[in-house]
């Protein structure tokens, strides 16, 4: 590929970007690949090219927030309470999740989905799975948290409360008052 066409892809891959982010935020993880492409000014195949599945897509719009989120693992990863740290980082991924439309949809995905597809449109999993990781084994390890708790089935829970709340009145606040409610049954009987 020549330096004007990696130049045009460039430019292309910015401007599809920028109209999924703007797309997304209005429509969630259903925003219309044809608008999209509309809207960046080029046609469906190259957004395709670029996105090949509607999870790499929602992936790329919510990258920065993932990579805030594992910034936020590990400088929780610090705080003494084990419970505590990981609460808080559950708490920010709840909220990350319900103001980036489509966030919850891209970390939704099951396995068998991404093992299909190309290894960079799972790298957002895996970022979450290893930044969070650490939390999950202190809380584990203290008996903060019961032992079989792993990384995937909180980011499910978390998942499941916006996905559930976000046509509601008040998706925030409702969303918090789930998962608090579920939260109280993550620690072992006592």
């Amino acid at each position: 590929m020549g330096d004007h066409q990696r130049a045009d892809a460039r430019r292309n891959y910015a401007r599809i970007l920028a109209a999924a982010e703007q797309e997304v935020g209005v429509h969630g993880a259903g925003a219309s690949l044809e608008q999209i492409a509309r809207t960046a000014g080029v046609g469906s195949a190259t957004v395709r090219r670029h996105f090949p599945t509607r999870r790499a897509l929602l992936e790329a719009v919510s990258r920065e927030r993932i990579e805030t989120l594992c910034v936020r693992a590990r400088d929780l990863a610090g705080v003494d309470d084990s419970r505590e740290a990981l609460l808080a980082w559950l708490a920010d991924l709840l909220a990350y999740s319900v103001t980036a439309r489509g966030l919850a949809a891209a970390l939704s995905y099951d396995d068998a989905e991404v093992a299909g597809s190309d290894p960079v449109a799972s790298s957002c999993a895996v970022l979450m799975e290893t930044a969070a990781g650490p939390l999950v084994r202190r809380a584990v390890r203290d008996g903060a948290v019961a032992s079989d708790v792993t990384v995937s089935d909180l980011i499910a829970l978390v998942v499941g409360v916006v996905l559930a709340t976000e046509h509601r009145a008040h998706p925030a606040a409702q969303a918090e008052r789930l998962f608090q409610l579920a939260v109280t049954g993550l620690s072992p009987a006592r």
